[in-house]
């Protein structure tokens, strides 16, 4: 049960977060990764039968490291106590739209869409919510979605956008400035390994999500974001 395997190394790892440990253990991690990008490698494999361009990627292209960075951070532990993956075109550095997976012992969730973009994506994205905001909501708000994920997560701004009024019918949502949802998994979906399933079904329910976002930012000379 590569779960199992996965959640059993990062209880270790949480434990004894060092460079020492690490050192000591490098095969159990190893191991773990190893287990993951067997994983992921299914989940790309599932993506791909709607979006090709997901063929192309290997796992190690969406696999985040271990090491976290430690220059800038008053927190100097090394390693990052969850393992996780960024299903994207472009790989794990795309700053599109994508497809998140998260392994960490009692805080496991799935996640898709765009975090934190760059001011011209942002703005993109808006304008898409302009001309668009009835497909949107009826993406977030359809039966099915809203089940899975809720309501939409995201910073906001405490005030409506630049150039568009407070009485935009959408301004609930030009106000974001991330477009997340999100899905917990408990540890016994991990421990037994039914996340990936788990994973394929939610991403599946999240891709119009995904697809309108992708439409957001496409642009005629990024042929990764044409649809």
């Amino acid at each position: 049960m590569n779960g199992r395997v996965i959640l059993n190394f990062l209880k270790e790892l949480a434990a004894n977060n060092s460079k020492e440990w690490m050192d000591a253990h490098r095969s159990l991690f190893a191991q773990a990764k190893e287990l993951l990008e067997g994983d992921a490698a299914m989940i790309l494999a599932g993506l791909s039968a709607h979006r090709p361009e997901f063929a192309s990627l290997r796992p190690k292209d969406c696999l985040f490291r271990q090491n976290r960075d430690i220059r800038f951070s008053p927190n100097k532990l090394p390693y990052k106590t969850n393992m996780s993956a960024y299903f994207a075109i472009g790989g794990k550095k795309s700053e599109g739209p994508g497809y998140y997976l998260h392994l960490e012992p009692g805080k496991s969730f799935l996640a898709g869409g765009i975090w934190m973009p760059e001011s011209d994506t942002l703005k993109k994205i808006r304008q898409e919510i302009d001309y668009s905001g009835q497909d949107l909501e009826g993406i977030l708000r359809s039966p099915l979605f809203f089940e899975c994920f809720g309501e939409m997560e995201g910073d906001q701004l405490k005030t409506s956008p630049k150039d568009y009024p407070k009485e935009h019918p959408y301004i609930h949502y030009l106000r974001y400035k991330s477009f997340i949802v999100s899905k917990p998994l408990d540890d016994k979906a991990v421990d037994s390994g039914q996340y990936v399933s788990l994973a394929l079904e939610a991403f599946d329910i999240m891709r119009p999500f995904i697809d309108f976002l992708d439409r957001a930012v496409a642009t005629s000379d990024d042929e990764g974001y044409l649809l």
